[in-house]
C-alpha cells in the first residue's frame, strides 16, 4: 500500500515522528495532525487510502467523513483506541499492525454497525452486570474475571433482570426478561461473541445479538468460568442465551436502558440495531483474517427459551437472580399437581405393586436376572417416593403423609405376595441374586442416590422420559422387598433383616437425593429445605452405620480372595476362593487341585497356611480336584 495519509494525534506526536513516520517510509504520502470537529476533509480528495493513530473517539469522526468520501481506512493500535482496535481485528503491536498496511493490496469492503444511528466498531452492551463476560480476553482471564464477579456480588441490585421487547425484521415482537443484550457486528468482537459466534464475518451483512437470561447466579458462574477455561470449537450456545442474526433490530424498554457503546456510558428507551452493508473499505488487521471472505448470512431467531408469558416475567424481573433457580409459579403447580396425583394409593399402582413383587420373587428363586429385570420395570414405585420426596422437601404434611401411606400399601402387598409364593415353592437355597441382596453395602447406597437424582429429574423436565427414572428407581427396591419376604417366608432372620436394610437404605438415599434435586431445580428455598432435608439426611446416616460395617466386610473379603487366589500349599493349588461367613472365624470356600490324592494331614496344613496368611482362624468347605 502506497500514498498513504496519516492522520494522527497530535498527543502522540513523538510516538508518530520516532516509531510511525520511519516504519511507513516511502509509502507515506502526507502527514496530518487531527483536531476535534475538525477532520481536515477539505484537504483530501476522495478515494484516498487514510491511515488513523486516533482514539475511539477521533476515529468515530473520521469514519463520519470517510463514508462520504470513500477513504480506504487503515488502523494504528493508539494507547485509546481500544474498541476500535478489537472490532478491526488490529494487533496490538505497532511494528505488526503497520506490516499488515504495508502489505496490504487494497481496502475490503466491510459492514458498518448503527445504534441509534451512531456507528459502533466493537459491541453495544445493554445491562452493567454483563461487563463480566463482554469485555476483551485478558493477558490473565481468569484473574480478570474473578475480580469483576466480585465487583458485580457486591452490588446485587445489578444481577436483578428487567423486561425488553425485542422486534427483527418481519418476526413477531418478542417480550422478554434479561439480565442484559450483546450487541456485536461479527464473532471476533467480545469474549461472548468469541465463544460463542463461529461463523460470523464482518462482510455478511448481519448483526448478532444475545440476550442474556440466566434462571440463577450459579448459571451465570458457571457460564462465565466455562467460557474462560473452555474456548472449544465445539462450544455450543447455553440454553439461557437468545440469539437473533438479522439486519436490523429494534430493543426498547418501559423504563429508560443504561447500555454502552463501546465502553461509552449512554442511555435511551429505545436502541436500534442496524447494518450498512459494505459502507467501509478498510484494511483488516490480522486477527480480521478469516473475516474477509463472505459469511453465512442467513438470518437466525433463537428465542425460543427464552423467558415468556407475563405472570412468569412479573416474577422473574421482581427481584435479584437467586443463586439457585426458583422454579415459577406455573412450573410449581404442574409438578405439584402431577406428584399430588401420583401420591394417591391407586387401584393400578396396588395392582402393578403385586404383579412386580411376585415376577421379582420367581426371578430370584430361578436366578434369572431378565425375570428380576421386568419386575424393576413393572415396579410402579416410582411414582410416590417422589411425590414423599418432594413432601419432605417442601414440609408439606399433607402430600408427605398421603405418599408415607401409598408406600406402605405397596410395601405390605409386595411382602404379602413374596410370603405366599415363598410358602408355595418347595425350593429353599441361597441363589447368586438373592444373596447378592442380603449384604448391603455403601455401593448400594449410591444406587439409591443416583435413582432419586433421575426420578426428581425426569419429574422436574418434562422432555426426559420417565420411564427410564422409574426403571432406576426399581432396581434398588423391588427385588430387596423380594429378599426380605422370602426371608419371612423362610424363617431366616439373616435374610430379612439383610435384604430389610437394603430396602430401608435405597428408600432412605432416594428421598434424599430426590428432595436435594429438587431443591437445586428451584422448587424450594434453602431457607423452607434445610428442616426436611437434615431430617432425610439423619435418616440415611443412621441406615448408613451398619453399612459402613458391610463395606469394611466387602473390602475385607475381597483382600482375602486375592490374597489366597492360586495360593500353594506343596503341590495343592487353591483355586475359586469365595468367603462365606465372616466373624472370629472365617468359612471359605475353596476349590483345592492337586496331582495326588488329598488326605486329612494335607488338609490341616492347607487350613495352618491359609490362617497365616490371612492372620485369622479359618473353616474350610473344600472341593478336592485331582489333576491327572
Amino acid at each position: 500500500m502506497d500514498r498513504i495519509t496519516l492522520i494522527y494525534d497530535n498527543r502522540e506526536e513523538r510516538t508518530v515522528k520516532e516509531k510511525i513516520v520511519p516504519a511507513l517510509g516511502d509509502a507515506l504520502h502526507r502527514l496530518l495532525p487531527f483536531k476535534h470537529n475538525d477532520v481536515i476533509s477539505h484537504e483530501l480528495e476522495h478515494e484516498c487510502c487514510v491511515v488513523t493513530y486516533l482514539s475511539d473517539e477521533g476515529l468515530a469522526e473520521v469514519v463520519a467523513v470517510a463514508l462520504q468520501k470513500k477513504w480506504t481506512l487503515g488502523f494504528l493500535p493508539h494507547p485509546d483506541m481500544k474498541e476500535a482496535r478489537q472490532g478491526y481485528g488490529v494487533s496490538d503491536e505497532l511494528p505488526e499492525a503497520i506490516g499488515d498496511i504495508l502489505n496490504s493490496e487494497g481496502g475490503t469492503p466491510a459492514d458498518l454497525l448503527l445504534c441509534n444511528g451512531k456507528p459502533v466498531f466493537n459491541s453495544v452492551v445493554i445491562g452493567n452486570s454483563l461487563s463480566i463476560m463482554s469485555g476483551s480476553v485478558a493477558q490473565n482471564p481468569l484473574l480478570s474475571r474473578w475480580e469483576k464477579l466480585k465487583n458485580l456480588f457486591s452490588h446485587p441490585e445489578l444481577l436483578k433482570p428487567r423486561l425488553y421487547t425485542i422486534r427483527s425484521g418481519d418476526k413477531p415482537p418478542i417480550k422478554t426478561g434479561a439480565l442484559g443484550i450483546i450487541a456485536v457486528l461479527h464473532g471476533k468482537s467480545t469474549l461472548v461473541s468469541r465463544i460463542l459466534l463461529k461463523d460470523s464475518f464482518i462482510n455478511d451483512g448481519r448483526l448478532h445479538v444475545l440476550v442474556l437470561a440466566p434462571r440463577s447466579i450459579m448459571e451465570l458462574i458457571k457460564f462465565s468460568v466455562t467460557s474462560t477455561l473452555e474456548r472449544s470449537e465445539k462450544q455450543s450456545l447455553p440454553g439461557f442465551i437468545g440469539h437473533i442474526k438479522n439486519k436490523s433490530v429494534l430493543i426498547s424498554s418501559p423504563d429508560a436502558m443504561d447500555y454502552s457503546q463501546d465502553s461509552r456510558l449512554m442511555s435511551a428507551k429505545e436502541i436500534e440495531l442496524s447494518v450498512c452493508e459494505d459502507s467501509l473499505l478498510i484494511i483488516p488487521g490480522r486477527h480480521l483474517a478469516l473475516a474477509q471472505k463472505q459469511g453465512d448470512a442467513a438470518e437466525k431467531f433463537r428465542v425460543d427459551k427464552l423467558p415468556k408469558g407475563d405472570s412468569f416475567l412479573q416474577e422473574f424481573t421482581a427481584a435479584p437472580l437467586p443463586w439457585v433457580y426458583h422454579a415459577s409459579t406455573d412450573e410449581f403447580k404442574g409438578l405439584f399437581t402431577v406428584l399430588r396425583e401420583n401420591a394417591r394409593a391407586s387401584s393400578p399402582y396396588l395392582t402393578l405393586m403385586v404383579l412386580s413383587t411376585m415376577l421379582a420373587t420367581f426371578g430370584l428363586f430361578s436366578n434369572s436376572s431378565p425375570v428380576i429385570i421386568g419386575a424393576m420395570i413393572l415396579a410402579p414405585l416410582m411414582a410416590p417416593i417422589i411425590s414423599l420426596s418432594m413432601g419432605v422437601l417442601r414440609q408439606d404434611r399433607s402430600i408427605t403423609l398421603k405418599s408415607l401411606k401409598t408406600i406402605a400399601y405397596g410395601l405390605l402387598l409386595g411382602y404379602i405376595a413374596a410370603l405366599i409364593l415363598t410358602w408355595l415353592t418347595p425350593l429353599q437355597n441361597m441363589n447368586d441374586e438373592i444373596s447378592a441382596r442380603i449384604r448391603p453395602n455403601l455401593l448400594d447406597l449410591g444406587v439409591a442416590i443416583v435413582s432419586g437424582i433421575a426420578g426428581a429429574y425426569a419429574h422436574a423436565r418434562a422432555e426426559v422420559a420417565k420411564t427410564l427414572a422409574g426403571v432406576a428407581i426399581a432396581v434398588a427396591l423391588v427385588p430387596p422387598l423380594a429378599v426380605s419376604g422370602m426371608g419371612l417366608g423362610w424363617g431366616d432372620s439373616d435374610v430379612f433383616i439383610g435384604a430389610l436394610l437394603l430396602l430401608m437404605t435405597n428408600l432412605a438415599g432416594i428421598v434424599l437425593a430426590g428432595s436435594f434435586t429438587f431443591m437445586l431445580l428451584g422448587f424450594s428455598p434453602l431457607h423452607l429445605a434445610k428442616k426436611g432435608l437434615m431430617l432425610s439426611l439423619l435418616v440415611v446416616v443412621l441406615v448408613s452405620l451398619p453399612l459402613g460395617y458391610g463395606s469394611i466386610s466387602m473390602i475385607r473379603d475381597h483382600k482375602i480372595i486375592r490374597t489366597l487366589s492360586n495360593h500353594k500349599v506343596d503341590d495343592i493349588t487353591l483355586r475359586q476362593v469365595s468367603v462365606i461367613r465372616g466373624g472370629d472365624t472365617i468359612t471359605l470356600g475353596v476349590t483345592l487341585v492337586s496331582a495326588n490324592p488329598i488326605d486329612n494331614k494335607d488338609l490341616e496344613k492347607v487350613k495352618a497356611s491359609i490362617a497365616s496368611k490371612i492372620g485369622s482362624k479359618v473353616e474350610l468347605e473344600a472341593l478336592i480336584m485331582i489333576r491327572k
